[in-house]
């Protein structure tokens, strides 16, 4: 099993408008073989940003580099960020995970 993580600083007050992001988007990760779930965490909110996770899991590490590079991925990342960039306070930092238990 594989966890691929994206976590996003997101600006104070904007939370809302990620959320609905990620509910109104096209994904296409039931069409990709290997995709196990999918989850988008809320942690905790400061004065500068509030933390947001991606979290998917995978059968595998491969699983996961295919669907990354795959024509579903390329959709569901078409235009990322767009009109909404500016409520993201940097890049997302990817984090992968190896089930080793």
């Amino acid at each position: 099993m594989y966890i691929a993580m994206n976590r996003f600083k997101i600006k104070p007050g904007c939370e809302q408008d990620f959320i609905d992001i990620w509910k109104n988007r096209d994904t296409y990760l039931d069409t990709v073989p290997g995709f196990k779930a999918f989850k988008l965490l809320q942690g905790p909110s400061g004065e500068a940003f509030t933390l947001f996770a991606s979290h998917s899991t995978w059968e595998s590490r491969q699983a996961f580099v295919d669907w990354t590079e795959s024509e579903q991925f390329r959709k569901a990342h078409a235009g990322a960020g767009g009109k909404s960039k500016d409520i993201y306070l940097g890049p997302p930092q990817f984090e992968g995970f190896e089930a080793v238990v």
